[in-house]
């Protein structure tokens, strides 16, 4: 053991300032990244949806590897983590040492990633990530359309920005609440479990950050394609200050009749439209298209 790993890390591995020092891994902004080199936080974020003990767990964008550490350390049986920058490779290594057939590293990009092939099917997994926040968004939104559904995941603890993770678990008729908050409360329950201020990072964002946890709904209700509730949300909330009669104008030629349908008053907007009704909106425009 190194001089410094005596000085405290608690998994025996160099504190993490020593390993960013030791391999010049300097966070880039062009890829979004920074990092968390508080063990303690790190795995009180590992905790945060629940225990990780025996679970295999998805992460994405490891950099210097503490939330990795904090998985490991919380007793994670197998974690797969996909990371791009090839400089946190060596550090990477060192933890996959330290934990010999628990830690599997691929570098590649997560949003080309084959999460069946990487997990090779068995138990569902779970997703912990302090996700880069160029991607952030893009990867949700990827895995809540995963298809088919219930999907490969039981349990997604993932660190977005605040006003981000703001939108997600967003009300009906508030500012946040908008498409993002429509898909993520229609396949899932979601709420804040953790806010962090900046200077828990290195280096420190602009912004303070929140942890999200998603447990899926197993059968999401209406049952609408999540495909067509796209359409839907995007027409309804593109022009968010518009009456639903005036915006879904861009989905179909009458919106009145999908809105009556629907039991929706065709005078609200969207930002007042619980994700029930959205669900219902999509079904009816799916039965209106099968009809034609």
């Amino acid at each position: 053991m190194s001089e410094s790993a005596s000085r405290g890390a608690p998994d025996g591995l160099d504190p993490l300032r020593d390993v960013i020092r030791r391999y010049d891994l300097a966070a880039k902004k062009s890829l979004g990244q920074n990092f968390i080199l508080d063990l303690n936080l790190t795995r009180r974020i590992a905790r945060a949806g629940g225990a990780v003990q025996g679970r295999t767990v998805v992460e994405v964008g490891p950099g210097p590897g503490g939330l990795t550490r904090g998985l490991l350390m919380e007793g994670a049986a197998r974690v797969v983590a996909i990371e791009r920058d090839a400089r946190c490779l060596p550090a990477l290594s060192e933890i996959a040492r330290r934990y010999p057939g628990q830690l599997e590293v691929h570098e590649d990009d997560a949003l080309k990633a084959d999460w069946g092939a990487l997990l090779g099917g068995g138990e569902k997994a779970v997703i912990a990530a302090n996700l880069p926040y160029n991607v952030a968004t893009m990867l949700l939104v990827g895995w809540l359309e995963t298809e088919p559904w219930p999907p490969w995941w039981d349990r997604m603890v993932l660190m977005f920005q605040k006003e981000v993770a703001e939108r997600i678990v967003a009300a009906p008729g508030s500012k946040d609440y908008g498409r993002l908050s429509v898909i993520a409360q229609w396949r899932s329950e979601a709420h804040i479990a953790l806010t962090l201020k900046p200077e828990a990072f290195t280096p420190p964002p602009k912004v303070s950050s929140a942890v999200v946890v998603f447990t899926p709904r197993q059968v999401p209700q209406p049952a609408c394609s999540v495909q067509t509730l796209g359409r839907v949300t995007a027409a309804a909330f593109g022009q968010r200050r518009k009456m639903l009669r005036a915006s879904l104008k861009t989905l179909v030629p009458n919106p009145e009749e999908l809105l009556a349908a629907a039991g929706i008053a065709p005078e609200l907007r969207a930002e007042r439209v619980p994700v029930r009704d959205f669900a219902k909106l999509a079904l009816v425009y799916e039965r209106s298209i099968a009809g034609r």
